[in-house]
């Protein structure tokens, strides 16, 4: 039973490039999500992968309900165990996230509030969405630091923010989100600003978290090899669509996409001796001003003069695995090296 099920999801905002007091009558919107699916099983964990500005944030933060105050509008169905969010008011979205769908952010210093202790924001949700009392409540805030990994947890509590380290604080937020035992886990970009010692031991306590809870996982990243040891299934997003989308061991096996392909080439590897990484040349498109056809093709070294005519869809390529789609219309063979198809 898939625990959040995505189709035809859109995310428009006004254009307000014209006006600075905002959109005139008439005017157009600009789409940073376009035409997105996806779904996530209970105990899943997909990996959504791109370069910043793509589409995997504004994608989450739609399904999260938190896009309204920018004016932004969500069109499609977001089905959350069946229940179709994007009907719900602000009241009923509230109930759903936190105890339904939580978050973890990138950046644990912004996220976590400078003038509040960690066990008085972690006990917040506890006290008043759950009925905890105050010495209950911090019971259990010391058995979550626990579960992370936060040595001393009781001695935690009374800590403010900045004198955790990066690491320690990420942690605290893991354990806010999973406080209330959520059925789906959004982890955007949860080990940008970690080294990779501790970049490892987050992603070793997400994916343990998520098997001992049998949660759903969304994990946000621009970097393939984050997703590789712990994600079953990847989506790849490219210009607001999804690009690819195959269970991790095909991907990485076989990839399609021009696009996953280049990505791959930049990821650094301990059996190959490299100069310089190669680079995709150019930049992702501005959502205001998309390409023709292909939202890649300016920028693949294997595009076609057709490439420009129309948006591609989603095709099973020959010979992949069953659930492999690309959004090529000449995408590389099954078993093709795919170093020798990205760019230079």
């Amino acid at each position: 039973m898939s625990v959040l099920e995505v189709e035809h999801l859109r995310v428009a905002y006004p254009d307000r490039a014209g006006s600075p007091s905002g959109p005139s009558p008439g005017a157009s919107s600009v789409e940073t999500v376009r035409d997105v699916s996806f779904s996530v099983a209970e105990g899943e964990a997909l990996g959504v992968v791109g370069e910043s500005g793509c589409g995997k944030s504004q994608t989450m933060l739609a399904v999260l309900g938190l896009l309204g105050h920018e004016g932004a509008e969500v069109h499609g169905r977001i089905a959350f165990e069946g229940r179709d969010l994007t009907r719900l008011g602000r009241r009923q979205l509230r109930q759903v996230r936190g105890s339904g769908i939580a978050l973890v952010s990138q950046d644990a210093l912004s996220a976590l509030n400078p003038a509040m202790t960690i066990g008085a924001q972690m006990a917040e949700p506890l006290v008043r969405y759950d009925g905890h009392n105050r010495r209950r409540a911090k019971d259990k805030c010391a058995e979550l630091l626990d579960l992370v990994g936060i040595p001393g947890p009781r001695d935690r509590l009374g800590n403010y923010p900045h004198e955790l380290s990066g690491g320690m604080r990420q942690r605290v937020l893991i354990a806010m989100a999973v406080s209330r035992e959520p059925r789906l886990l959004i982890a955007d970009e949860p080990t940008t600003a970690l080294d990779v010692t501790i970049q490892s031991q987050v992603l070793g306590l997400i994916d343990r978290l998520r098997r001992e809870l049998r949660m759903a996982l969304v994990l946000i990243t621009h970097d393939l090899g984050v997703v590789a040891g712990v994600t079953d299934r990847i989506a790849v997003m490219y210009g607001g669509r999804i690009v690819e989308t195959a269970p991790t061991t095909a991907l990485f096996d076989a990839p399609g996409h021009p696009y996953t392909r280049a990505l791959m080439a930049a990821v650094p590897r301990l059996d190959r001796q490299v100069d310089r990484l190669p680079a995709i040349p150019g930049f992702p498109p501005h959502p205001a001003d998309p390409p023709p056809g292909c939202a890649f093709q300016p920028r693949c070294t294997m595009a076609r003069p057709e490439c420009g005519d129309a948006v591609p869809e989603l095709l099973h390529p020959p010979g992949a695995h069953p659930e492999h789609t690309v959004r090529c219309p000449h995408p590389a063979p099954a078993g093709e090296p795919h170093t020798e198809r990205v760019p230079a």
